[in-house]
Parts: C-alpha cells; sequence; structure tokens
C-alpha cells in the first residue's frame, strides 16, 4: 500500500536542537602542596642521613599542623657525573626525599615558613581547588543554567518564526567538567621563602563548565 504524499508530509516531526551553556564559579579552599628536602654532598651516607632527619622535623610540623592526606612521594639517592673528554667521572651525590599533603589556603603559608625553617629545600608545586561537596553543587547549578541557556535559545529562534515549542523530545548532557586545580609557581629557592616573615598566599576562583543539547518539537 502506498502513502501518499500528504500523509507522508504530517509524519515529519519538526524538531530544533540547540545546545546551552552554563558557567559556575567558586572559590578555592584546599591547598595540595608537593615539597621536600633535597641535600648533596660527597658522602652518600652522610647527606642520606641529613636529609633523614630534616624529614623527620619536616614531618612533625605538618602532623602539628593537622594537615590532611599527608604521604611519602619520593625517595631517591643519585650520584651526579660530569663528562671530560668522552670519560664520566663522579662528582657527588643527592639524596631526595618529597611528601605531599592537603591543608586549608588559609593556613598554607604558614606551613611552608615552617617546613622551610627546620630543613624543607624544595617546594615543587601548590595548587588550589575547592572541596567536592563545593564542587559537586556547582556543577549541579551550571547544568540548570545550561538547560536554561538551551530553552532561551530555542524560544528566540522559535518566536521570531513565530513558530511555538511543544515537548522536548532528547536531552544531551554533554557534561559538568570539573575544574582544574589552580597551580602556584614552583619555589625551590629556600632563601627567597626565609627572607620574608610569611609568605602570602591568595586563592582565586574555579569555573565549572556544563553544556546541555535539548531537541524539542514544534
Amino acid at each position: 500500500m502506498l502513502t501518499s504524499p500528504v500523509i507522508a508530509q504530517e509524519q515529519i516531526v519538526k524538531t530544533i536542537t540547540v545546545t546551552g551553556q552554563g558557567i559556575e564559579s567558586i572559590p578555592t579552599t584546599i591547598a595540595t602542596v608537593q615539597m621536600g628536602v633535597e641535600i648533596e654532598g660527597q658522602n652518600p651516607a652522610q647527606i642520606q642521613q641529613e636529609v633523614a632527619q630534616r624529614t623527620t622535623a619536616l614531618l612533625e610540623i605538618l602532623r602539628s599542623n593537622n594537615v590532611e592526606k599527608l604521604q611519602t612521594t619520593g625517595i631517591q639517592l643519585r650520584p651526579n657525573y660530569r663528562y671530560d673528554d668522552n670519560r664520566r667521572q663522579l662528582v657527588n651525590y643527592t639524596a631526595t626525599n618529597l611528601v605531599s599533603f592537603e591543608t586549608s589556603i588559609d593556613q598554607v603559608g604558614t606551613i611552608l615558613d615552617e617546613t622551610v625553617n627546620v630543613g624543607a629545600t624544595r617546594i615543587d608545586s601548590v595548587s588550589f581547588t575547592a572541596t567536592e561537596n563545593a564542587i559537586n553543587q556547582a556543577q549541579s547549578r551550571a547544568l540548570q543554567k545550561a538547560t536554561d541557556d538551551a530553552q532561551r535559545q530555542s524560544q528566540a529562534v522559535l518566536g521570531a518564526l513565530n513558530l511555538t515549542p511543544q515537548e522536548v523530545i532528547t536531552i544531551n548532557i554533554n557534561g559538568a567538567n570539573t575544574p582544574r586545580p589552580l597551580m602556584m609557581e614552583s619555589m625551590s629557592d629556600r632563601a627567597a621563602l626565609s627572607s620574608a616573615p610569611s609568605t602570602p598566599v591568595v586563592a582565586g576562583e574555579q569555573e565549572v563548565r556544563a553544556s546541555v543539547t535539548l531537541q524539542i518539537r514544534y
């Protein structure tokens, strides 16, 4: 049985597809720090012992400040060489002990100063992020904004064409992206830190972005 052109045309579903964007800014409150002790010297046993002593003092400071997620991230003892006329000559050794931890941004500047005062020689990175709960709430708000944005777009286009939206046929949540941590510049010079009475740390904001695509019948 053949379908008439008139009936076939009536079966066509007329739709418009729009994608809305939502952005939510949240303050960072948590600092994640990578730091430790690194010493060079001629005697590997001596520098390893000194690194161990300094690291013990460093850990005592961190524990007394009730930092979270404290863990050792690297221990290394390596020889350093120089090359003359394609010949390798031992120069000295480098001993390293690295740790990472989390703390509040309000507290991190003071902690950095205290750790340097007891012998820390490396601050490799300081990154800032919001709490998991704050990020989850921001993701929900960003998705709501993206949905509202998609609806506004469809209403504007259909209104300009004197058409009326009927119903949402499909919804595609393209995601509410978790924000990347904000990075602070690396600080590995002990003198640069100890010259000031306190290391100032200023937190910023993270952006949570969401995207929602709606297919709407009219």
